[in-house]
């Protein structure tokens, strides 16, 4: 016996369920889901690899896409570059961001490569007007290390600009990099060269 539903109540389930997934789509944009979310899709990729020892550029983009759209890069670069910020245009900032980007993933994106089986716990997000911080813990067997994730609200949803690992902020780092970067290079473009030199070879050890 074929049971024919009638159009309109076919419309209606389709309506209810958009309407769920878009109330569960709304609700996992706090700034826990996002971490725990990300997180957790990166340990999935990480825990795939047939090769735990190393990251290949397969593994790299994976990471890239669920990256994407939960990292404010542009704001972490702007927050790291200081005052130079202000005196760069449009397009330098473009292009300082991209680089930025490529520094972060090669120089702290490598360290998942020594992911082994840790676990992740993850706290409730703590709030402060548009802003939010998430605390988690990387638990191994021998220790404990907490990694805090800063985000703010953005149009798109909250974004990252900027993690702490074990109390140490990654944008401060960066930034007294980049401060004595100009000082050494004479200036904004003598850092963007210096960078661009630095993440090319971090490139080609990786892919030697």
């Amino acid at each position: 016996m074929r049971v024919v539903f009638p159009v309109k109540a076919l419309i209606v389930a389709v309506l209810t369920v958009l309407a769920v997934s878009n109330a569960w789509a709304k609700h996992a944009n706090d700034p826990k889901s996002v971490i725990e979310g990300t997180v957790n899709e990166i340990i999935q990729i990480l825990e795939a690899r047939e090769d735990k020892t190393k990251l290949t550029e397969e593994d790299r983009e994976n990471i890239r896409k669920v990256v994407a759209g939960h990292f404010d890069y542009r704001e972490m670069s702007k927050r790291s570059l200081g005052k130079a910020w202000k005196s760069t245009s449009e397009s330098e900032r473009k292009n300082f961001t991209e680089l930025f980007r490529k520094l972060l993933e090669r120089s702290y994106g490598n360290r998942l490569a020594s992911f082994r089986e840790q676990r992740v716990e993850f706290d409730d997000a703590q709030f402060k007007k548009d802003k939010a911080r998430v605390k988690t813990r990387v638990v191994d067997v021998n220790k404990e290390i907490p990694v805090e994730y800063r985000l703010h609200q953005t149009s798109t949803g909250w974004q990252v600009y900027d993690i702490r690992i074990e109390g140490v902020s990654l944008v401060s780092n960066f930034r007294k990099d980049f401060q004595e970067g100009i000082r050494k290079n004479k200036g904004f473009e003598g850092l963007v060269q210096a960078l661009e030199k630095k993440v090319k070879k971090l490139e080609e050890k990786d892919n030697a």
